[in-house]
């Protein structure tokens, strides 16, 4: 089954046949099929000539199965059942999508939080398999994951080049530290940017060694490829007029759902593919996941087999695809490169330098509501009588085309857990699973506002939504969540902890979004349990 683009709107579907004609009278479909690094202009070519690699994948990927094959082999001979991915934004992203789709389990550590890092590395570390993943071989939130899993499986008497499979690029600093200490390394392709990775070894070998099939993948979306070279019956020629035309004409939000679809998690993968690629310059298409569509007239819903605006259907390896080539499509459009990403190293070097410090300067509260303090300035200027306060003239200062960011440094799995029923009286626990969900914090402010309310994962989201928060449209709004630490994780030959890290992470990209004049509040939680209940609560009373 190949992918299918429909439209339910005859606006749209005349603004895209209009835009798609005239990138097919322009040559395009044919150019972008066979790579041409000219289709951005002079200014992108440079970057694009090295970027384009993905349109080989279903093919060229294939070569990589044999070695895949046998590190699969290898891990179920020696009883390694538990898989955990170390890895950030593309390294991250569609494995994650790849393997819930599958049903088969995986461990995703894009988070440098350290609860979450713990449960990880106590559940069953003698039967643990860590891959290793970044395509740079820099990046600090995996470095750190590695040197940890490094410690952890040495006092286990566990040696670790039993345990960790690297995939990075070749030539990386982490390929070098992999040949010296003896780890199998799979090289991906370095002509592919980081959220075109599916497909490539980012994407391949942590969910093959899960039990998913990638090779199935490869043959879907083989199936669609020949395709993309076509002017007419070309999915992503479709699916890219159509994003760039509604963009164009002022429909610049995305509202993504797969509710109803046998894909599970696609739009946390296509939320990090349009958001890096096309937020910049002041221009871009900000991606909504998880948000009930609304009726503003800036919002395009879409959804993954199931009813949308915009409906796109079939199997995962072909969608893959095609949102890429749809994503490229809209970036011609949008007068953008949809290669680079100018503004993501920006917080990464706010980061360091903090780390540099003997103090993080986390400054003085404006508040204190309970357990959750609040720091940074409020538009108004005046100081809140309280947490429903703070909540209410963050709403208000959204513009009318703008959008409420929430920024939880927390963790992923566990920051809106309810409480055990043993301790709680069943009207505590129907009330506490109703907010177990990071949905309900965004749900109860997304009820007051008619503006789009998205919500990221810190630091997961700086790989994904961090660059349109920064060089996209200035119309944002950031509320970040951090919360104190109760057992931390030191970061084996380095001078910090994660949990260190982490309120770096969050303090240096609340630097980078005041320093554009974006309201940024930041609230932090000195008990987690009690301020994410309180939370909830002012987000009610807002």
């Amino acid at each position: 089954m190949s992918v299918s683009v429909t439209f339910a709107e005859e606006k749209l579907a005349e603004q895209a046949a209009e835009a798609a004609a005239r990138l097919a009278s322009e040559g395009v479909p044919e150019a972008l099929s066979n790579g041409d690094p000219a289709l951005w202009g002079p200014d992108a070519a440079d970057e694009a000539a090295i970027r384009l690699g993905w349109l080989d994948l279903p093919l060229s990927s294939r070569q990589l199965l044999p070695q895949i094959g046998e590190l699969v082999e290898r891990a179920r001979e020696r009883g390694l059942d538990h898989v955990v991915l170390a890895g950030m934004g593309g390294s991250s992203l569609a494995p994650e999508v790849i393997t819930t789709t599958a049903d088969v389990p995986l461990t995703v550590l894009d988070t440098t939080d350290p609860g979450q890092v713990l449960r990880a590395l106590r559940d069953r570390l003698d039967r643990t398999v860590l891959v290793v993943a970044s395509k740079s071989g820099g990046t600090v939130e995996t470095d750190s994951h590695r040197r940890i899993y490094e410690k952890a499986f040495r006092e286990a008497g566990i040696d670790p080049a039993e345990r960790i499979v690297v995939v990075t690029d070749p030539g990386s600093p982490l390929e070098r530290i992999a040949v010296e200490a003896g780890y199998p390394v799979v090289l991906a392709d370095p002509n592919v940017g980081g959220r075109y990775s599916a497909l490539t070894a980012f994407g391949l070998v942590p969910s093959a060694l899960a039990g998913a099939d990638v090779e199935r993948l490869l043959d879907e979306a083989a199936e669609v490829r020949p395709l993309l070279a076509r002017s007419e019956g070309n999915p992503g020629l479709e699916l890219g007029a159509a994003l760039g035309a509604a963009a164009l004409a002022g429909r610049d939000k995305l509202v993504l759902e797969d509710g109803l679809s046998e894909i599970n998690g696609l739009p946390d993968w296509i939320e990090q593919l349009i958001a890096e690629s096309t937020g910049k310059s002041g221009r871009g298409i900000l991606p909504v996941v998880g948000a009930d569509p609304g009726e503003a007239p800036d919002e395009l819903v879409a959804g993954i087999d199931s009813d949308g605006v915009v409906t796109v259907g079939g199997p995962l390896g072909a969608q893959f695809l095609v949102w890429e080539y749809a994503t490229a499509v809209a970036g011609r459009l949008l007068g953008i490169d949809p290669f680079n990403q100018p503004n993501v190293a920006e917080s990464k070097e706010n980061t360091g330098r903090l780390l540099d410090r003997e103090e993080l300067p986390t400054g003085t509260p404006i508040l204190v509501d309970g357990p959750v303090e609040v720091y940074g300035e409020l538009p108004g200027g005046e100081v809140p009588k309280d947490l429903p306060e703070v909540l209410t003239r963050l709403l208000e200062a959204v513009p009318e085309d703008g959008y409420l960011a929430i920024m939880a440094y927390l963790d992923r799995e566990a920051a809106f857990d309810a409480p055990h029923a043993e301790d709680a009286s069943f009207e505590e626990m129907t009330d506490a699973w109703s907010a177990a969900d990071p949905a309900t914090l965004r749900g109860r402010l997304a009820v007051r506002t008619e503006r789009p309310v998205t919500f990221g994962w810190g630091p997961r989201f700086l790989h994904s939504t961090g660059q349109y928060h920064k060089g996209g449209p200035q119309n944002g709004v950031f509320l970040q969540i951090t919360g104190a630490v109760e057992e931390d994780v030191e970061v084996p030959g380095k001078p910090y902890t994660l949990g260190r890290l982490q309120l770096a992470q969050a303090l240096g990209d609340q630097d980078a979004l005041a320093g554009r004049g974006r309201p940024a509040v930041r609230l932090h939680l000195t008990d987690r349990t009690a301020g994410v209940a309180r939370l909830l609560e002012a987000a009610r009373e807002a």
